[in-house]
């Protein structure tokens, strides 16, 4: 294994590594970088939970779809049936037999937490709710989402529809890095919908409390019910840089605006990004073994940026890591090496490393010659 020389940054090992401890009344938690999909703090945060109307963000997430492959515009207009007009708990309050365009119910969902708007639109794209939920489950799947089974449109009871905080977590992830346009409706603090039976406009605020608390927050949805207490799965940006969190199982309205107001500054304080090298960058020359070329450079498909707490980059060590002198031929963009970031208190970080350019193999009498000149001298220096 050969460890690339100069390639420690001038940093030394030593300050602190770690931020301070965080700890919730949460029973489940988590807070991710959205970036570079760091883990900043997490607590059971793959026990099975019940997501309520936290459900709604895959509810939208199949209408996104759909206005994304054509099969609906925000004008579309939508049948309101009986059941979704009879729907309990929170509501946009449509009546059964009106017409209702797709964007004021992803408004209704969105912003209301409507129940019965979730109810239209799962009869609308599943013929019915049961079959909807069997369409989340699966495109849960196909997102990754590894607890997840959903059992109806709304996230109302049901022993069997459950996910996990990180499961909400990569699904919010999902929603922002695809559907930027529709996320906008996430930060929507209010909106106005039919009339009351005094005639007057119905408007309705936002549950999600970071919205309203100066933070940064952008999205997305609140949840509560009596079994799963009350949650919240959040994102937000300060200083262009977005963290995503999930609370849940919260005693009160009030624990959950606190809690998660607490837990995003916390992430946001002490923890920070740091660009270490950009795509196609040069972090290494490795020394190459019997090749027309003594050495090639090795770079990174992506840029390489790391989460860590503030501070411990005084402790970081980045090291190159590869079988050297590495074997012709060799391809361009094929990976041959490892680039390591560690220190104390630093879960070691890894991305591979691959070829900028193809090397072949020396003919026959220079791999001889070339053989002989490495047990004499060495490897060449890259």
């Amino acid at each position: 294994m050969c460890l690339a020389a100069g390639l420690f940054l001038a940093i030394a090992v030593n300050g602190p590594a770690t931020a301070q401890t965080f700890e919730t009344t949460a029973k489940q938690s988590i807070l991710v970088d959205y970036e570079t999909g760091t883990v900043l703090f997490e607590k059971n945060a793959d026990a099975t939970m019940f997501p309520a109307s936290m459900s709604k963000i895959m509810t939208a997430l199949l209408v996104f779809d759909r206005l994304r492959d054509g099969t609906f515009t925000l004008e579309t207009k939508l049948p309101v049936s009986e059941k979704a007009w009879r729907m309990g708990g929170s509501k946009m309050f449509v009546r059964v037999g009106e017409d209702v365009s797709v964007e004021d119910l992803l408004r209704g969902v969105i912003v209301q937490s409507g129940n019965d708007a979730s109810i239209v639109f799962a009869e609308a794209i599943g013929g019915s709710e049961e079959a909807f939920a069997e369409l989340m489950t699966k495109r849960a799947l196909e997102i990754g989402l590894e607890g997840t089974v959903f059992r109806n449109a709304t996230g109302w009871p049901d022993p069997d529809h459950v996910t996990t905080a990180r499961d909400l977590a990569k699904l919010a992830g999902y929603v922002i890095r695809e559907f930027p346009d529709n996320y906008a409706y996430y930060s929507e603090t209010e909106f106005t919908y039919g009339k009351s039976l005094d005639g007057k406009p119905i408007k309705q605020s936002n549950r999600n409390p970071l919205l309203y608390q100066g933070v940064g927050a952008d999205g997305l949805k609140t949840g509560h019910t009596e079994a799963a207490g009350f949650g919240l799965t959040a994102s937000g940006i300060r200083s262009d840089r977005r963290l995503v969190m999930v609370i849940h199982g919260l005693e009160s309205v009030r624990a959950r605006s606190q809690e998660s107001r607490r837990l995003f500054d916390w992430g946001f304080r002490n923890f920070a990004n740091y660009a270490l090298f950009k795509a196609g960058d040069t972090v290494e020359t490795a020394s190459v073994w019997l090749g027309d070329k003594p050495t090639v450079a090795l770079v990174l498909k992506d840029d390489f940026i790391v989460t860590l707490p503030r501070g411990s980059r005084s402790g970081m060590k980045v090291a190159v890591k590869y079988q050297g002198p590495i074997s012709t031929p060799i391809a361009k963009g094929q990976q041959v090496a490892i680039l390591e970031v560690s220190g104390t208190g630093i879960e070691p970080i890894r991305r591979p490393l691959f070829a900028d350019e193809d090397v072949g193999q020396l003919a026959f009498f220079g791999r001889i010659g070339s053989a002989i000149s490495y047990i004499i001298f060495g490897a060449p220096s890259g």
